[in-house]
């Protein structure tokens, strides 16, 4: 299974990207400011630029597992091995104050006070995460692309 961020849009401190799922298009996802990192950077360089719970992932290519979330008590897809950044997950939320650098799935995006959010997450997130679950379950790998438009 492969799943493509696309970043699109980009507010002071919020995010915007359309995701897709094998080719296909889907909804939204929210995420932090992005400040231009990437996967290929040095850790140091990453921590030079990234402000904590502020700042979107690298771009790259991520292997995606299912992780246990005791803040949200439930399994979440965990992004593995993002430079810089730990626990890094897909979970429902709509605005950045809920992301801290996860991706906040969302079937519509507004702007509120100059900044992203998505609606109705929860309808976006949890099919998304089932279907993560169920393709790792039948033994596929899931990867996660974040990109820039």
């Amino acid at each position: 299974m492969e799943i493509l961020v696309n970043r699109f849009g980009f507010k002071s401190n919020s995010t915007l990207s359309q995701f897709f799922v094998n080719g296909s298009a889907r909804e939204y996802i929210l995420e932090d400011k992005d400040r231009g990192l990437r996967s290929d950077m040095t850790l140091d360089e990453i921590q030079k630029i990234k402000v904590w719970g502020q700042t979107a992932i690298p771009t790259g290519r991520y292997r995606v597992t299912m992780r246990y979330s005791p803040k949200f008590k439930r399994w979440l897809p965990y992004l593995n091995n993002v430079p810089g950044f730990e626990y890094i997950m897909i979970h429902p939320g709509n605005f950045i104050k809920d992301t801290l650098g996860c991706l906040l799935p969302g079937q519509s995006y507004s702007v509120f006070k100059n900044e992203y959010l998505v609606n109705n997450s929860r309808k976006v997130a949890n099919p998304l995460i089932r279907e993560i679950n169920d393709a790792l379950e039948r033994g596929e790998e899931v990867w996660c692309e974040i990109s820039q438009a």
